[in-house]
């Protein structure tokens, strides 16, 4: 992409930020980690808007670098030891009451449980709305495997729930 082109890439880089948002909380389950790792991926794409293709899915390179960016992430904290994990500032002081709320929280609970490549399938085919061929390009794997897991993740979270399947 030549450098003229790239004044036209950046609004649409700007209108996807509430899916990298979406699918940031998805993948970290905190709400700053989250926020952390959009602004991480808006600077690497931002940074190589040059190497983005015109005419591919700006959504998808978008949704790539994050992914990516998210699993250097992992390996980099599994050899760091921190306390984040027993930190209470984040945690609310009082729980709301209402029923969906309470469901919602729930439901939210069974898919953090998931196994982290069932997890991430469920939330773009899902809860993102992205279709298999797109899930597929992100994760770097077949479509197949794409509808396996969201079979998979849509089963482990009717089991955790103790949902009775129709």
């Amino acid at each position: 992409m030549d450098q003229r082109n790239h004044g036209k890439v950046v609004p649409d880089v700007l209108d996807l930020i509430p899916a990298l948002r979406a699918y940031a909380r998805a993948l970290c389950k905190n709400a700053a980690d989250a926020d952390d790792l959009v602004q991480d991926t808006l600077v690497k794409a931002l940074g190589n808007i040059d190497k983005f293709q015109e005419g591919t899915r700006l959504r998808a390179w978008l949704f790539t670098i994050m992914r990516n960016t998210f699993l250097t992430n992992v390996k980099v904290r599994a050899r760091e030891a921190t306390g984040g994990e027993d930190c209470v500032s984040g945690a609310p002081v009082a729980q709301a009451t209402q029923e969906w709320y309470v469901r919602g929280r729930e439901l939210m609970a069974a898919v953090d449980r998931l196994p982290p490549h069932y997890r991430e399938m469920i939330i773009l085919v899902v809860m993102l709305g992205e279709s298999y061929e797109v899930a597929a390009e992100i994760c770097g794997c077949a479509i197949g495997t794409v509808k396996s897991r969201v079979n998979r993740a849509r089963q482990m979270i009717i089991e955790d729930l103790g949902v009775d399947a129709i």
